[in-house]
């Protein structure tokens, strides 16, 4: 199975971040995601069950930037972390959306 799609940010364990709107997008040449404050784009294709990427974007309107993971669970569910350089790790969990679709 593929993590291509679009994802509901459903928790940031650890974090006191708002999820409301918060997502996390993978597609063949990249993606890019949401949550709270910090935005991103993903630089990397993403395919399989399991992906590392670098991303660059915003935190607080700030540049930013770093890497990532995320990884598919058994029970459908997608867990990772968004890491800022010389910053938090962020782990989030996440559902499909609803409307998502692995031909992104």
């Amino acid at each position: 199975m593929s993590i291509r799609g679009r994802w509901r940010v459903v928790e940031t364990p650890g974090y006191d971040m708002a999820v409301a709107g918060a997502y996390i997008l993978f597609g063949e040449d990249g993606g890019e995601f949401a949550l709270d404050c910090l935005t991103g784009s993903i630089h990397d294709g993403c395919d399989g069950d399991i992906v590392e990427f670098d991303w660059q974007g915003n935190d607080e309107m700030e540049p930013a930037y770093g890497d990532g993971w995320a990884e598919l669970q058994k029970d459908g569910s997608l867990e990772g972390e968004i890491c800022l350089l010389n910053g938090d790790d962020i782990p989030f969990i996440a559902r499909r959306s609803k409307t998502s679709s692995t031909t992104c």
